[in-house]
């Protein structure tokens, strides 16, 4: 039994009375009461609970809570629900103690929290299919995915209590599946902290090296931001506009990338803050035109860069988010991005669903955060067998950016980014996608491949005798798109099935025989196909002919030199071998799944259980994680690859944490891209510094020239990141030279 020290009591009682002050928008007194009670049913109920970190466990319920109530803005309900959110799953007292004590609705919630908890749970063998229960829940009760987040981002903020693995698996769930989702789902700020915090514990050195920076450049940045603002403010004052100016730096996880996306330092990110007007709108002027009158304002002062404008007034985000963007050139000749709008407008763009719900009874017909929601339920009732394939899609339309499309009548259909036509025709309807021969895309004829963009007409040309073709699928990119391709596929190779049987029943019929096993197997083995259906479907497609069935039955299934020559092998085999021969067993490096996997010198050695990834190549000194596939391999992948993060979401239970041995022996594929300006002899410059300079082999390297200008790239052996560094640095020094980056995927 666990009993708490009268500090920790005190402390456990000031963090409730913290949480009471930030339930400023519950004034009902019956609802203060049900809260208190649910405090005492939680403290209770976990009493003999601590965290890891050895803190009382009650402190995580009433921590998700406060999120709940002060960062979401969500009502009493879900401050109860978040307050009792671990009960059933961790303590004694049912679901029925809850409906008792809290009534029908808490149990609800309490239920679906419930039934997700193993979603991301460490024992989870199959998380995917249980994140589709998750998603499920978004059109019963949005509150428990709200909850359910909120329960993420403590758990993001207390994370340094776990292991380095456990680390990598729930930050790489949070960066996969938590962030996108917080983002679709209007939580700008927890989005922001979330992938802050995954890409802290992903890559802490970039995180702290960032951050660093970030903070040393902190006084020049707000010198600069006052110097900006001021003509501003005197201007709205002029106007008599109720405002709030502020200037943010971007998040650590957005500069980071940017410069990964570019390929360029901190220093060259020329937006590294935004400049945000949020102002009190006059009821009687529409607020897009106010927001648009404050532009016109900032732009009397500062030069617009018209291409840089983002107007979400006009056409908001499917998430809710309202606000118009537009770059100015200020002070000392830098760009900086400038954020207009209402109080309303930021509300909902901090705090979400709750809020768009507040401000529900203002708005006209069904929002876009509806109309998604409803896309997920239809993804949701069309079930992938393939549980890795079906989070891929729904994550492909989750965080992807969109795009705003007419059709012929003007009505706005939105797209993910890089939809294309294809895409738009599965939007209308199903059957729409199914007939597609083409389109007319602003009166012009395009094919179904054709990528669309913001403020394209679109009209899809259909034709009866058209078939869903399986290249489809290279073009489709939305889920609902490529599930109803695949459904129609799949549909239509049973058909072809169906017909391909009876076929090759009435041919057989014909020569009166019946089809079985050993009847099958000669078709199979005489013309060439791996199994009964595919051969089938051939038939029933007409891609396969049945005028040579009587031949292929009457020869023997093998040729007959080809079995004599198997049974003389065979012989010889069986006389060559020793009786006291055995096969050497191997015996694999012991895996203790407490400790690192320790990736050795003798890369080759044997016994070795481990291989590096090849797309993402890591080398010794870059930070590593381990994957333990089907064949008990681990492979060894950086944590910043794309694939393991995929990986540490969707099989976090088969990840373990990994580290370098130091040596000097080895030598590790790597790559670097080179540019410059060119000039005679820089090539040699190049080579002797890698070469001579630094002991590198060089494997390949390849240097272009134009209009003065020189690109390359070159794959070498180094030891480690240190090494590969100094190479970095040294050719940096060479008179020409303008970038030296680092290539992640070289295939050995």
């Amino acid at each position: 039994m666990i009993i708490h020290t009268e500090e920790e009591v005190k402390e456990i009682h000031e963090r409730f009375e913290d949480l009471l002050d930030h339930c400023t928008h519950i004034q009902k007194p019956d609802d203060l009461s049900l809260i208190r009670k649910a405090f005492h049913f939680a403290n209770e109920a976990h009493k003999d609970m601590r965290r890891k970190a050895g803190q009382p466990y009650i402190v995580h319920p009433i921590a998700v809570s406060k999120i709940v109530a002060a960062e979401i803005g969500l009502g009493s309900k879900s401050i109860i629900a978040a307050l009792l959110h671990d009960v059933v799953e961790d303590t004694e007292y049912t679901l029925e103690d809850i409906r008792y004590n809290f009534g029908d609705k808490i149990a609800t919630i309490i239920d679906g929290l419930t039934k997700i908890a193993g979603v991301f749970d460490k024992k989870s063998t199959i998380q995917v299919e249980n994140f589709r229960k998750l998603l499920l829940t978004l059109s019963d009760d949005v509150r428990v995915i709200l909850i359910k987040i909120a329960d993420r981002l403590d758990n993001m903020r207390t994370l340094d209590a776990l292991s380095r693995n456990k680390q990598l698996k729930i930050a790489g769930e949070t960066s996969f599946l938590f962030a996108p989702l917080a983002h679709r789902l209007g939580l700008y700020s927890i989005k922001t902290e979330l992938e802050d915090l995954a890409l802290k514990y992903q890559d802490p050195k970039i995180y702290n090296d960032i951050l660093r920076k970030i903070k040393d450049s902190e006084k020049t940045r707000q010198l600069f931001i006052n110097k900006f603002s001021l003509p501003i403010i005197e201007k709205l004052n002029e106007h008599t506009i109720r405002y709030d100016i502020s200037g943010r730096p971007k998040s650590i996880y957005s500069i980071y990338t940017k410069m990964e996306a570019k390929k360029v330092k901190f220093e060259e990110i020329y937006d590294l803050f935004a400049i945000r007007v949020v102002f009190e709108p006059n009821p009687s002027i529409p607020e897009k035109v106010q927001c648009w009158n404050i532009y016109s304002l900032i732009t009397d002062i500062y030069m617009p860069k018209p291409e840089r404008i983002r107007d979400w007034v006009s056409t908001p985000k499917a998430n809710g988010y309202e606000s118009l963007h537009g770059t100015v050139m200020g002070p000392n000749g830098k760009w900086v991005e400038v954020q207009i709008r209402t109080t309303r407008m930021n509300d909902i763009a901090e705090r979400g669903f709750a809020a768009h719900w507040k401000y529900k009874s203002n708005g006209v017909g069904e929002s876009e955060l509806d109309k998604w929601i409803k896309k997920i339920r239809e993804l949701l009732d069309a079930p992938n067998p393939d549980a890795l394939e079906f989070i891929d899609e729904f994550k492909l339309n989750l965080f992807s950016s969109e795009i705003m499309v007419f059709t012929p009548k003007g009505t706005i259909i939105t797209l993910p980014a890089n939809a294309t036509v294809i895409d738009f025709a599965y939007e209308i309807h199903t059957e729409v996608g199914n007939k597609a021969i083409g389109a007319k895309v602003n009166q012009k004829l395009v094919p179904l491949n054709h990528a669309l963009s913001s403020g394209d007409q679109v009209e899809v040309l259909t034709s009866e005798s058209q078939r869903t073709q399986r290249e489809w699928l290279d073009f489709a990119f939305t889920a609902k798109a490529r599930t109803s391709i695949k459904s129609a596929l799949k549909d239509e190779n049973k058909l072809r099935i169906q017909a391909g049987k009876k076929i090759l029943e009435e041919k057989l019929r014909e020569i009166n025989l019946h089809p079985n096993s050993r009847i099958l197997k000669k078709l199979l083995d005489g013309y060439e196909v791996e199994n009964k259906d595919y051969l089938y479907s051939r038939i029933g497609g007409g891609l396969l002919s049945l005028d040579n069935m009587k031949k292929i039955l009457k020869k023997n299934t093998k040729n007959k030199w080809i079995r004599y020559w198997e049974l003389t092998y065979n012989k010889n085999v069986q006389k060559s071998k020793k009786p006291e021969e055995k096969p050497q067993e191997i015996k694999e490096l012991p895996l203790d799944p407490g400790k690192p996997l320790i990736i050795r010198e003798g890369i080759d050695e044997p016994g070795k259980n481990y291989r590096i990834a090849k797309c993402c190549n890591p080398i010794p000194g870059d930070d590593i994680v381990g994957y333990k596939s089907p064949n008990e391999t681990i492979i060894v992948h950086s944590t910043k690859c794309p694939t393991a993060t995929k990986l540490m979401s969707s099989h976090g239970e088969l990840i373990v944490s990994a580290k370098w041995t130091k040596h000097k022996i080895l030598s590790f594929l790597a790559g670097i891209r080179i540019k410059g300006i060119d000039k005679i002899g820089i090539a040699n410059s190049i080579t002797s510094v890698i070469s001579l300079d630094l002991n590198a082999n060089i494997r390949k390297i390849a240097i272009e020239s134009h209009d003065g200008i020189f690109e390359g790239s070159i794959e070498l052996y180094v030891h480690d990141t240190k090494h590969l560094n100094n190479l970095i640095m040294n050719l940096f020094k060479i008179n020409g030279v303008v970038s030296v980056d680092r290539i992640e995927n070289i295939q050995e």
